[in-house]
């Protein structure tokens, strides 16, 4: 029997295998690949790519920053990121955080270093690392979880931040169901990747979230119906 989802956690729009830290590492396994094939070509990738550009605009190449992705899953996001930037001569040293043991294995197989915990209690002190990611991450959370999780990255991030997640869109949900079949997904994939379309915001929906974790920054929409904010830190 699967056991209910953490404290937090938003179900408003439905229940994914992820929300689950006990979830069959099977099935995990097979679901974060499938997951890295989208962030690929369903616009993951480029929305994190596009905060990148906002928040390294100006660094010198030389720089050595660090980057922690919250949720990195099979850590392809920081994987890709440490590849963009070395071709603009900036290193960045890639850590994950992830609750599910069978996905921070993965990452760690992958080549990122990654702790187990979760957005409500990440195991980073203040100004602890320079850049952090939380793509396709707040909409598992409640509006209240979202709120603290973006405080604490703001908190121990020294240069900046990227919230990358799901524009709500029929549209989407259509292009996501059809693109599942075409790349073969697995079937708790295909169904987690509608829930998670659901639970997307618009941009209003997440400006307004930022705005009551006391961050105000742009909130832009992309392609692949994806929403991206980046902000630089009060340390920056």
């Amino acid at each position: 029997m699967t056991a209910p989802p953490v404290q937090g956690l938003s179900l408003a729009a439905g229940d994914e295998l992820l929300d689950h830290p006990d979830a069959d590492p099977a099935v995990v396994r097979d679901s974060l690949r499938h997951i890295s094939t989208a962030n690929r070509w369903f616009g993951g990738w480029w929305a994190v790519r596009h905060g990148l550009r906002h928040l390294l605009a100006g660094i010198p190449p030389g720089t050595r920053l660090t980057l922690l992705d919250i949720g990195t899953g099979a850590g392809d996001l920081p994987l890709r990121a440490v590849a963009w930037a070395a071709r603009r001569g900036i290193t960045l040293v890639p850590f994950g955080v992830e609750r599910h043991p069978a996905a921070a294995r993965l990452a760690q197989q992958q080549g990122v270093p990654t702790l187990l915990g979760c957005a409500g209690a990440l195991p980073v002190r203040a100004g602890g690392v320079d850049i952090v990611i939380a793509s396709q991450l707040v909409h598992h959370l409640a509006p209240a979880a979202i709120i603290d999780c973006c405080q604490t990255a703001n908190a121990i991030a020294r240069h900046g931040v990227i919230i990358a997640d799901l524009r709500r869109s029929p549209v989407a949900l259509a292009g996501f169901w059809l693109g599942s079949r075409l790349f073969g997904f697995d079937a708790a994939t295909k169904a987690d990747g509608l829930t998670s379309v659901r639970r997307g915001f618009t941009a209003t929906e997440l400006t307004g979230l930022l705005r009551r974790a006391g961050i105000v920054t742009r909130v832009e929409q992309r392609l692949g119906f994806r929403l991206v904010a980046a902000w630089r830190t009060a340390a920056a």
